[in-house]
């Protein structure tokens, strides 16, 4: 069996293609079976208020396309411009290999994977900030 595979807690809610669907009362997993279905964990959601720094203004936008409210043209040349101010911060390699992925992710159009290796860089960017207060 292939596809995706989504294990959900009780009660938790995940937006597919546009529908936000709620567990029940257990545990559950569910598998899309449908390629390149834009899928995402609302609890994994940044709200508008949360993007306050880079990364998260990058996951914010790749994020836009997976909730269907932004133009897929539009924010693959935003992402691939983002990815690449990151690159210019960002240059360890663990941090160039996610951003590589990313990119790769964003050219063949596979938007939640765009955003699963940008989500990646969110701990180091904290702990980078956290270092460096202004």
């Amino acid at each position: 069996m292939s596809g995706l595979v989504i294990k959900l807690a009780p009660k938790e809610r995940i937006l597919i293609n546009g529908a936000v669907i709620e567990n029940g009362d257990r545990r559950s997993k569910i598998s899309i079976m449908t390629p390149n279905a834009n899928i995402l964990r609302l609890r994994d959601a940044i709200h508008p208020h949360e993007v306050t720094t880079p990364v998260r203004r990058v996951c914010y936008i790749a994020q836009l396309v997976l909730t269907g409210d932004a133009d897929v043209d539009e924010a693959r040349v935003q992402l691939l411009q983002g990815i690449e101010q990151l690159s210019q911060v960002l240059v360890d390699p663990d941090s160039r290999s996610h951003l590589s992925v990313a990119t790769s992710a964003v050219i063949s159009g596979e938007h939640y994977q765009t955003l699963k290796a940008l989500r990646a860089l969110l701990a180091r960017e904290e702990r980078l900030l956290a270092s460096h207060p202004q």
